[in-house]
């Protein structure tokens, strides 16, 4: 039987990496959710979703925003997890271009969060006021993994192909729903290639977009 053994500071910096994940979804899926109330549909906003309070995403998807996280940090130190917000493919169909809109709008959080979480952490590090020990450290350390977090979670989610936010994305590009809809029926039973596939295209996007903000925001 595998048997895994963490340290306290393991233990410590799991739980911080998951609070920055909850709260990063949960801002995710509230912005899908405002964006398309605000568009006409109040589907995701009935369901308590325009909200940063966490509970109402995590009922919708508990194994995807707390058990399969947990599990996954716990056993490989790798945190995988998902959360949604549901929409009425009716108000898609009529209106593709606010529904494209509300698929950006979620990408769009986590990039604005990861830029906020850098800003904030670039300011802590000129004042000189962080120590390894502390309150101080410890949030620099989330910043640290919200900037690093959000910055994946915006890249992923913009893949232009399903199931991710950037394929609903293209509506702003074609205006054809009905093309973009055909095309999603028919690639629906390829979700799970297209998470693979998408895995192994931010292997190689997200260093150099990383590193590239960081010299942007720290100035190395």
């Amino acid at each position: 039987m595998l048997k895994v053994r963490m340290t306290s500071d393991q233990v410590l910096l799991g739980l911080l990496r998951y609070i920055v994940f909850l709260f990063s979804t949960t801002c995710h899926e509230a912005a899908h959710a405002y964006v398309a109330l605000k568009g006409g549909d109040p589907t995701a906003a009935e369901g308590g979703q325009v909200s940063l309070n966490p509970l109402p995403h995590i009922r919708r998807e508990p194994f995807g925003m707390v058990v399969l996280p947990l599990l996954s940090l716990t056993m490989s130190g790798a945190m995988v997890g998902w959360a949604s917000a549901p929409y009425n493919p009716a108000w898609q169909r009529a209106y593709p271009k606010r529904a494209a809109l509300m698929a950006l709008a979620g990408p769009t959080m986590n990039f604005a969060l990861a830029i906020l979480s850098g800003l904030l952490l670039r300011a802590l590090l000129l004042s000189g006021g962080v120590q390894r020990e502390g309150a101080t450290g410890a949030v620099a350390v989330i910043l640290q993994i919200g900037f690093q977090l959000n910055l994946l979670l915006g890249i992923f989610n913009l893949l232009p192909f399903p199931p991710f936010d950037g394929f609903g994305v293209l509506g702003l590009l074609t205006g054809s729903f009905a093309a973009l809809e055909s095309l999603r029926l028919r690639l629906r039973q390829f979700s799970i290639i297209g998470l693979v596939v998408g895995w192994q295209v931010v292997n190689y996007v997200f260093p150099p977009v990383y590193l590239f903000a960081s010299n942007l925001i720290f100035g190395r």
